[in-house]
């Protein structure tokens, strides 16, 4: 069974950055696919990025030119990277892995961007 433990978040002020992170354990094959989603007070989880285990990238238009994810496959663990966080950033962050069918979520860390 695979799972998560993210870390990394905490307040940070308005045009500021902050690196979150998400260790995986357990067993990792090839061909996954791993992520951030947030979910914000009073509205729905969304996705943030994902990237393969080849490399592959994908990201919400909103975050496009400000977020950056990558991996490290021999740490198991894929990195968010906020730079020029705005207001509406605010929200829980989850990690998410999926291979085929199997999906699984970290516990989620908590990002606040202050004015």
């Amino acid at each position: 069974q695979v799972q998560l433990v993210e870390s990394g978040g905490g307040l940070v002020q308005a045009g500021g950055s902050l690196r979150l992170s998400c260790a995986a354990s357990g067993t990792i094959f090839g061909g996954n696919v791993m992520g951030w989603y947030r979910q914000a007070p009073g509205k729905q989880r969304e996705l943030v990025a994902t990237i393969t285990s080849g490399g592959t990238t994908n990201y919400a238009d909103f975050v496009k030119g400000r977020f950056t994810i990558s991996r490290d496959n021999a740490k198991n663990t894929v990195y968010l990277q906020m730079n020029s966080l705005k207001l509406e950033d605010t929200a829980v962050y989850y990690c998410n892995f999926r291979l085929g069918y199997r999906e699984r979520w970290g516990q989620g860390t908590l990002v606040t961007v202050s004015s």
